[in-house]
């Protein structure tokens, strides 16, 4: 009995890792190559892309620029933004505007319900986004009030209220893709960045429960949960396998868009969030909190050591 019973937990994992496999290949490469991905062109004529001047949102507004639609650049620096769309223009020569507002504020909305009024929009990129300095624990956050707000108003309320602005449209012209940039780390616990965990797994939450309901009207709502990717936030300076550039993370991603709902973007770190759900289905959860608290402490001791040494160079 237990050699049969053996036999049967080792064909159900097998068939797991076999599927899982070829959910993967089909996602990434085969349904872009057999064009089952959707057409992003068709979703409309504009595009509107929150933290555009830096990282994967920059990314997301040349490419889309390339594709050709007209890009809508929001963050909080005019100077950037028009340097963005410069470059935009100069490369691509599609039309741009740009918004420039505080994601961390909460008196924004109206104005760009406003500027954004009136525009055929197909696709709306809510990247903007913000961390911690470093990972700490969370009574130990420099004024931890007003950093638990920021959090909260940049990586929440700004996917809410966007989406909220860009969706009827979408909806009544029954076309439409709204990428929600979430995480890799709202899959694991996140001792030592808590509230930013917690804010990634918000998003998770509301675009799964957003694309049930309105995939029936045409529109797609699709989450991202890349790992780490070149750019300021994960302060990554150079492209590896593990760690892709902006550009070929974005254009691994919307070879998805149409095909995966939720999604990493990028093969390798799907293969990490893969080895993340075995982990959960098989090991005590003590043991992926441990590895990952063990990660991020090396991470707030180096970058600790890194402060002082800086402040006795002053």
């Amino acid at each position: 009995m237990w050699e049969v019973a053996g036999k049967v937990a080792v064909v159900l994992v097998l068939g797991r890792l076999g599927w899982s496999l070829l959910k993967g290949i089909y996602g990434t490469f085969l349904a872009s190559i057999l064009h089952l991905n959707l057409n992003i062109k068709k979703t409309g004529e504009w595009a509107v892309v929150t933290g555009a001047t830096d990282g994967i949102g920059k990314a997301f507004a040349f490419e889309l620029a390339r594709l050709g639609f007209k890009v809508v650049l929001v963050s909080r620096s005019p100077f950037k933004l028009q340097n963005v769309a410069a470059e935009i223009k100069s490369q691509h020569g599609v039309e741009t505007r740009i918004i420039d507002v505080d994601f961390t504020r909460t008196d924004i909305y109206t104005r760009l319900e406003d500027e954004l009024s009136g525009l055929d929009v197909g696709v709306l990129v809510n990247n903007v986004g913000m961390s911690y300095d470093h990972p700490e624990f969370f009574i130990d956050l420099p004024e931890c009030s007003q950093t638990c707000e920021r959090l909260i108003n940049c990586n929440i309320r700004s996917l809410t209220e966007m989406t909220r602005i860009v969706l009827p449209g979408m909806a009544q012209r029954r076309r439409g893709l709204v990428l929600n940039l979430s995480s890799l780390s709202s899959t694991i616990p996140a001792p030592l960045l808590a509230v930013y965990g917690a804010t990634k797994a918000y998003v998770s939450s509301l675009s799964e429960s957003l694309s049930v309901e309105y995939k029936g009207k045409g529109v797609l709502i699709q989450c991202l949960l890349p790992g780490y990717v070149v750019s300021n936030m994960s302060k990554f300076r150079r492209p590896t396998i593990m760690v892709p550039s902006p550009t070929a993370y974005v254009r691994s991603v919307l070879r998805t868009s149409g095909v995966e709902s939720h999604t990493a973007g990028y093969y390798m770190h799907k293969i990490q969030i893969y080895f993340i759900e075995l982990a959960k289905a098989y090991l005590p959860g003590w043991v992926l909190q441990s590895i990952v608290f063990h990660q991020l402490s090396s991470f707030r001791l180096r970058a600790l050591r890194k402060k002082q040494k800086e402040n006795k160079a002053q």
